[in-house]
């Protein structure tokens, strides 16, 4: 027979005390609403974002005077790494990683334009691999390793008219992520992908404000659960984030309110 596990006895199911955790795209949408779960969950979050005004709105909407933010423009690849590591230097050792800083561009296959893929792949997929490799290093890592989480999308699995540049880099974003899994595993650094569906955010409704309504309910009506909000995403980060959560690597965490399930 299995001993029965004493509830009261373990430690609470989602606790940052302690940890350091940087989220990119953290003014806005889902990294907005990471960013605030994180904080009710004990983490001391460090808040990337390129605009000081939305970063000081959001620090404001956050309980803990122990956080900070950082300056940084994604598209300067070359600044990424220095700035991480003298985050490092100044606030002590790094936990973990949520790149949920992401653009969307919808265009059909006549209208492709390698400028705005590039931008997509810049943002979505290289900046996210340059985040993490300056937050895996040695001298900025805790010792006892940590977590890394990107924010994918449930088009790293299915297609989509108009959205080819952007299931391309989420589905890197997924592929990459599975190979630092394994690669990091010895680190003892954790891994893993989240791929919401369609969450409302300003930056899907600017995607969506460019289809035709009747292709707006459509997507709509294909999310069994209704669409999401950046909360649903948040929990689910969380999860994935936690310290408590020690065996999950290597995954997808598809939260799409039923609509892959189809």
């Amino acid at each position: 027979m299995y001993a029965k596990m004493k509830i009261m006895d373990t430690e609470p199911f989602i606790d940052f005390e302690g940890q350091r955790v940087v989220v990119s795209g953290a003014t806005s949408g889902i990294g907005e609403a990471i960013t605030l779960m994180l904080d009710r969950c004990n983490a001391t979050v460090i808040l990337l974002g390129r605009n000081s005004d939305k970063l000081a709105r959001i620090r404001k909407k956050i309980r803990s005077e122990k956080h900070t933010t950082l300056m940084i423009d994604l598209n300067e690849l070359e600044a990424i790494n220095g700035e991480i590591r003298k985050a490092a230097r100044e606030y002590g050792p790094i936990y973990g990683l949520c790149h949920a800083a992401g653009i969307v561009e919808t265009r059909p296959l006549d209208a492709f334009n390698m400028a705005t893929f590039q931008s997509m792949i810049n943002i979505n997929l290289t900046a996210g691999l340059e985040l993490a490799k300056a937050v895996c290093r040695r001298d900025v890592m805790s010792k006892e390793g940590g977590s890394v989480l990107f924010i994918s999308s449930i088009y790293s699995n299915v297609g989509m008219p108009g959205q080819i540049g952007y299931c391309a880099t989420k589905g890197g974003v997924v592929s990459a992520a599975r190979a630092m899994a394994v690669e990091l595993a010895r680190r003892n650094i954790r891994v893993n992908c989240l791929s919401p569906g369609l969450v409302r955010t300003p930056m899907t409704d600017v995607a969506l404000s460019k289809l035709p309504p009747e292709h707006v309910e459509q997507l709509e009506k294909s999310h069994p659960l209704g669409t999401g909000k950046p909360e649903d995403v948040a929990m689910a980060a969380v999860f994935l984030l936690s310290p408590q959560n020690r065996w999950a690597t290597g995954t997808n965490f598809v939260v799409d309110g039923g609509y892959s399930a189809k």
